[in-house]
C-alpha cells in the first residue's frame, strides 16, 4: 500500500469521525452550558433576594387589620418568637391589658411562639399573622387542672380532673379567633405516646375549649396536632367555625377529633377542611346520667361545604356522647375521602336523649370503607351507675342527594329491639360500590321510606315511593336483622 493511498484513507476516517466528535461535543458543552445558566440564575436570584431582604426592599409581610379599637402586639409583652422561650407570662400580661381596657385585638406575630395554657378575654381578638405558630409547650406539669365537666361525671378518660385546653375561655362574649392562616399548634405526639402507654393520670385536654360562652368566631387559621379533641366548644351559643384547616395523623392520634360541639346552641361550621386521627366533627351532648341531669342539648346546627377525612372513625358524628339531645342538625355539601366511615349516628342503652330532625344533603363518598352507619350499641359508659333503661330515641333522619364511588357498604342501618330507627328517608342516591355480596344496604329494627328509584337497591325494611310520592310498595318488615359487617 502507498503512502499516497493510506494518507487518502486517514482523510476519510477523520472526515467521518469530526462531525461525530463535534456532534457528541456540542452536546455536552450544550449540557454544560444550560446547568451553568441555571446555577447562574439561582446564584443572581439569591443574591438579589438576599440583598432585598438584607435592605427591607423584600415583599412586605401582609399587614394585619385593625379589628378593634385597641390592637396590641405579643412582642411588645416580652415575648420571644424563637420556639425556645416561654412566652405564657406574654400572653397573661397581653390579654389582663385587654380585659382591663374592656376589650381589645392581640396580634401574633411572625414566629414560633411557645406557651404553656392560656386564657382568653371577652371583647377579644386573636389575630396570628401569616407564619405566626402558636406552639403548646408539650410538658404536662405546666398545664392546669381542671373539674370535669358536669356533663361527663367524673372524667371522658380518668376519673377526677381534667387537663385544660392550650386556649381556654369560660362564661365570655365576644370572642374571635382569626388571621392570615396563621397556626396554633399542640404538639401532641409526646401526648398521643403517654395516653397509649398509660403515663397520664388525667384526660387529656382540647386545643381550644370555650365554655359557657356566647358569640363566638373562628376563621383563617390552621390548628394541628391536638393532644385530645382539637376544638371544643361546651355549652355555646352563637358560634361560627368558617375557612379553618385542622389537621392530625390520620393513625396514632387517639381522639383527635376536628370539632366538636358539646350541648351548643345556633351554630355554623362552614367551608373547613379537615384531616384527623378520629371524627372530623362531633355532635355531643353529654354522658349517660350526668349528660341526662345537665340536660343541655346540642341543637340548630349547620355544617356545610366540608372536606373531611378519617381513616379511624367518620367524617361527621353525632354521639355517642348525646344524652342531653341532638336535634334541627343540617350537614350539607359535605366531601369525605379516603376514610372509614362517611357518616355516622352512635348510641347505646343508657345514653338516654334523642337524636331528631336530621337533614343529610349532597354527600359525596369518595374511597369510603361504609358511607352510613347508624349504631346504637356503642357501649362505653361513664361508671356503673347508669341506667340501662334510659334508651334513646332516633327518628327524622333524611339522606338527600348521595353520591360516592369505591364505597364498601353504602349503608348500615342498625337499629334494635330497644331502640329502633324511625321515619328515615332516602332519596336520590347513587353510590357505586366495590363490595359484591348480596346485602350491602344493610338494616335492622328500622321504619322508614325510600323516595324514587336509589342505588344500590334499598333494604326491605323500608317502603318504597315514586317520585311523585305514590306508594308503590309496603315494607316487608322492620325487624329483619341482616348484617353481615361491623361497621
Amino acid at each position: 500500500m502507498t503512502d499516497s493511498f493510506r494518507f487518502q484513507h486517514r482523510k476519510l476516517e477523520y472526515k467521518r469521525l469530526v462531525p461525530s466528535f463535534l456532534s457528541s461535543h456540542r452536546t455536552l458543552l450544550t449540557l454544560l452550558w444550560t446547568v451553568g445558566f441555571i446555577l447562574m440564575v439561582a446564584w443572581q436570584r439569591t443574591a438579589v433576594d438576599r440583598l432585598l431582604m438584607y435592605r427591607g426592599w423584600g415583599p412586605p409581610p401582609r399587614p394585619i387589620p385593625k379589628l378593634r379599637p385597641l390592637v396590641l402586639n405579643l412582642s411588645d409583652f416580652g415575648a420571644v418568637g424563637d420556639g425556645v422561650t416561654l412566652n405564657t407570662k406574654a400572653f397573661e400580661r397581653a390579654i389582663s391589658e385587654i380585659r382591663k381596657r374592656g376589650g381589645g385585638q392581640l396580634n401574633i406575630e411572625p414566629g414560633y411562639w411557645l406557651t404553656a395554657p392560656f386564657n382568653l378575654t371577652s371583647h377579644m381578638t386573636l389575630f396570628l399573622a401569616e407564619n405566626a405558630v402558636i406552639l403548646g409547650i408539650d410538658d404536662e406539669s405546666y398545664w392546669p387542672l381542671l373539674p370535669p365537666l358536669p356533663s361527663y361525671g367524673y372524667g371522658r378518660e380518668r376519673r377526677g380532673p381534667r387537663y385544660g385546653s392550650l386556649i381556654h375561655g369560660q362564661n365570655l362574649k365576644d370572642v374571635v379567633i382569626t388571621g392570615h392562616n396563621g397556626t396554633i399548634d399542640g404538639q401532641g405526639r409526646s401526648w398521643w405516646e403517654k395516653y397509649r402507654r398509660k403515663l397520664l393520670n388525667h384526660t387529656r385536654g382540647p386545643l381550644l375549649q370555650l365554655l359557657w360562652s356566647k358569640d363566638i368566631h373562628i376563621s383563617d387559621v390552621t390548628f394541628r396536632d391536638s393532644p385530645f379533641w382539637t376544638i371544643h366548644p361546651y355549652d355555646c351559643q352563637n358560634v361560627i367555625i368558617r375557612n379553618v384547616t385542622i389537621l392530625a395523623p390520620l393513625s396514632d392520634a387517639p381522639n383527635t377529633d376536628g370539632i366538636d360541639p358539646d350541648s351548643c346552641e345556633n351554630m355554623v361550621i362552614e367551608d373547613c377542611y379537615i384531616s384527623v386521627g378520629d371524627d372530623g366533627v362531633a355532635i355531643k351532648s353529654g354522658w349517660d346520667q350526668y349528660g341526662i341531669a345537665y340536660s343541655r342539648p346540642s341543637s340548630n346546627i349547620t355544617i356545610r361545604n366540608l372536606i373531611v377525612r378519617s381513616m379511624i372513625s367518620a367524617g361527621v358524628s353525632i354521639g355517642s356522647e348525646m344524652s342531653g339531645g341532638v336535634s334541627n342538625i343540617v350537614v350539607e355539601n359535605l366531601l369525605v375521602w379516603n376514610s372509614k366511615r362517611g357518616i355516622r349516628i352512635k348510641t347505646s342503652p343508657g345514653r338516654g336523649g334523642h337524636i331528631r330532625h336530621v337533614s343529610y344533603r349532597n354527600l359525596t363518598l369518595e374511597n369510603v370503607r361504609v358511607g352510613i352507619v347508624i349504631k346504637t350499641d356503642y357501649n362505653e359508659h361513664p361508671d356503673e351507675g347508669y341506667d340501662p333503661k334510659a334508651l334513646p330515641v332516633i327518628e327524622d333522619i333524611s339522606f338527600t342527594g348521595i353520591r360516592g364511588q369505591g364505597v364498601r357498604i353504602p349503608a348500615r342501618i342498625y337499629g334494635s329491639p330497644e331502640i329502633p330507627v324511625q321515619n328515615i328517608t332516602f332519596q336520590d342516591m347513587s353510590v357505586g360500590i366495590t363490595y359484591k355480596k348480596k346485602h350491602i344496604f344493610q338494616c335492622s329494627f328500622v321504619q322508614g321510606r325510600v323516595i324514587g328509584r336509589i342505588f344500590p337497591a334499598p333494604c326491605e325494611n323500608l317502603d318504597l315511593y315514586d317520585d311523585g310520592g305514590k306508594l308503590l310498595r309496603r315494607a316487608t318488615t322492620q325487624d329483619t336483622k341482616d348484617l353481615d359487617y361491623d361497621g
